[in-house]
């Protein structure tokens, strides 16, 4: 039962960390907007880089394209809210149901991650130059958010034994 505890309590921690993200980008919307304006700008990397034709300079695309951050921030942390719930439901059930209600949590961590490591680490970092920017570098942090997730969705994958009678 403690496995299945620390799982569940994992999965509500992490539900509230993307919460907490999700609704600081909506209620603190211009702390991060100048962030993603000058990454989609390309703006503050390496003057010679020879990607500066695939900066996105028009405000319409990109607010358009910090929405979608918020709103993938907001359904990763609500898919892990639900997995949260649906564990805690099942955490007297059998083994394979209990395993079965982990399905929501991972759907929620799985999204985060493609956020943080296919949006900011490939799309950011990569496409837009992002490392070259010595103020609007966010790989690091982003560095943090694919790992701690990672460990997250193994330690949830794994699957208990059956609770003792």
């Amino acid at each position: 039962m403690v496995v299945r505890l620390s799982k569940i309590l994992l999965m509500a921690a992490i539900a509230l960390w993307l919460a907490l993200v999700a609704f600081g980008n909506l209620t603190d919307y211009g702390s991060n907007w100048p962030f993603v304006q000058h990454v989609l700008s390309i703006d503050t990397i390496f003057p010679g880089a020879a990607i500066h034709y695939r900066a996105i300079t028009s405000p319409w695309a990109q607010r358009m394209a910090y929405a979608l951050i918020i709103a993938v921030e907001t359904v990763a942390a609500v898919l892990c809210c639900l997995g949260a719930w649906r564990l805690w439901r099942a955490r007297t059930a059998g083994s394979a149901t209990f395993h079965r209600a982990k399905r929501l949590g991972v759907l929620g961590i799985t999204t985060g991650m493609l956020l943080w490591l296919g949006g900011f680490i490939a799309v950011g970092g990569e496409w837009f130059g992002m490392w070259m920017s010595t103020q609007w570098n966010g790989l690091e942090a982003a560095f943090r958010f694919v790992v701690v997730l990672l460990i997250a969705l193994v330690h949830l994958g794994q699957r208990e034994e059956e609770l003792d009678e």
